[in-house]
């Protein structure tokens, strides 16, 4: 034991690509402690020292297999690790929440891209008895070349820069964000013509920044041009706040989106209804252990924004083989838009489990339940197959509804048309 004490080495010791990789799984708060311990640790730690790759090291290793670093920031630092670690939270599933403009998809998803993070708005596509999905890019999130925060949007089509709208993405906890326009210029109305605030926020594209800066400076070298500049900013100023090009949206996270094995029907799934369209259902376990199911709509409807489908206290599942009555039951049903291996002909080949509902909503709109009766007190039936998905119908309208994901592995599935290009470069 004591050649060994003397053969041990430090942590100084070891080769430079050792020490990173061993930084590298810690966190930032955990680096500056080690940064406080000597010089050569301090110089190590330095984001401003050109000889450490220590925070390209701790980049890469949480968001190297999602992104290409170096299209974010050509010098990795603290500063891009903070930026990714805050809008990290963003990827997955968001709905919108509150009145919204009329016929705007509910439904946001982020993820990542080489140089950025994007927001697309998912909607059913335009095909009749179709699982496909428009997945329709709208929100931009990166860094500019001086490492500021960029964030913006385009609402319509086609992309070009005097559409773009500068934006603010608030978050309140980690559940919920709001997205406002970014006030470019500061202006009070009240001022006089010896008063003026330039304020460049730091959500404008830059493009846009330096053509303003630019045009501001070059008008202040003319002469007697100062005064008149300042009356006319004035006005336009004063007629840009007049009229928002783009209304604030309340988004709230959908967590838990996919399934599990213990909770094989939770998520975000999409299903043709009765009137053959695609609607997406979220599944959920509430406080009290029952399994709720609701309708994802457009919250500018009213009562359809987030609909109850079903919901049931029991969630023991009947294993096979099943009773001649639930082949009956199965048997007298009719798919509405079958998926996956619910084509084949064979019921032992794609049922694997049943679970028996029986729907309690006491304040469900009839008109918006269904043709399924009294929605008080209907039974029903979920049938989940072999390939993970799964199917739910109630006994009165004999009609199944089967559910397929709508992403898997962070992809969208089915995305058959965009509106824009598939990422943005900033």
């Amino acid at each position: 034991m004591a050649q060994d004490l003397e053969s041990s080495m430090y942590f100084s010791e070891f080769p430079d690509d050792v020490q990173l990789n061993i930084l590298s799984f810690l966190r930032p708060i955990e680096i500056s402690a080690f940064a406080c311990t000597c010089r050569r640790f301090a110089a190590l730690c330095s984001p401003s020292s050109p000889s450490t790759d220590l925070w390209l090291a701790l980049c890469e290793r949480r968001w190297g297999s999602k992104t290409e670093l170096r299209r974010w920031s050509a010098i990795p630092s603290p500063r891009l690790y903070k930026t990714l670690d805050r809008w990290e939270q963003l990827i997955g599933f968001w709905r919108r929440i509150g009145s919204g403009i009329p016929g705007t998809p509910p439904l946001v998803f982020f993820e990542w891209s080489p140089s950025c993070i994007i927001g697309s708005r998912i909607s059913p596509s335009s095909f009749a008895a179709s699982y496909a999905v428009r997945k329709v890019p709208f929100l931009w999130l990166g860094l500019s070349a001086g490492g500021e925060t960029l964030s913006y949007l385009h609402p319509d089509n086609p992309l070009s820069d005097s559409d773009v709208i500068p934006v603010t993405i608030s978050f309140m906890g980690c559940n919920h964000f709001v997205v406002e326009e970014t006030r470019s210029f500061c202006v009070d109305p009240n001022m006089d013509d010896s008063e003026e605030v330039l304020g460049v926020e730091a959500g404008s594209p830059p493009d846009r920044v330096m053509s303003e800066i630019y045009q501001y400076f070059a008008n202040r070298t003319s002469p007697g041009a100062e005064k008149s500049l300042r009356r006319q900013r004035k006005k336009k100023e004063k007629e840009r706040l007049g009229r928002r090009r783009w209304e604030a949206e309340h988004f709230v996270k959908i967590s838990n989106y996919f399934p599990t094995p213990a909770r094989p029907l939770q998520g975000l799934w999409k299903g043709i209804s009765e009137d053959m369209s695609l609607e997406f259902y979220l599944v959920t376990h509430d406080d009290v252990g029952g399994i709720a199911c609701r309708r994802v709509g457009d919250s500018a409807e009213p009562f359809s924004g987030y609909s109850p489908v079903f919901w049931t206290s029991n969630t023991t599942f009947l294993e096979s083989p099943f009773s001649k009555e639930e082949h009956a039951i199965y048997s007298m049903m009719e798919h509405i838009g079958s998926v996956g291996s619910v084509h084949c002909t064979m019921y032992r080949e794609f049922v694997s489990r049943i679970l028996c509902i029986n729907c309690s909503y006491d304040l469900v709109l009839p008109d918006l339940a269904g043709s399924s009766g009294d929605p008080r007190n209907v039974e029903g039936r979920i049938w989940e197959y072999e390939d993970g998905t799964f199917g739910f119908g109630f006994l009165r309208n004999n009609f199944i509804i089967d559910l397929k994901h709508i992403a898997l592995d962070g992809y969208i599935l089915d995305n058959v048309e965009s509106s824009h290009p598939s990422h943005h470069v900033l």
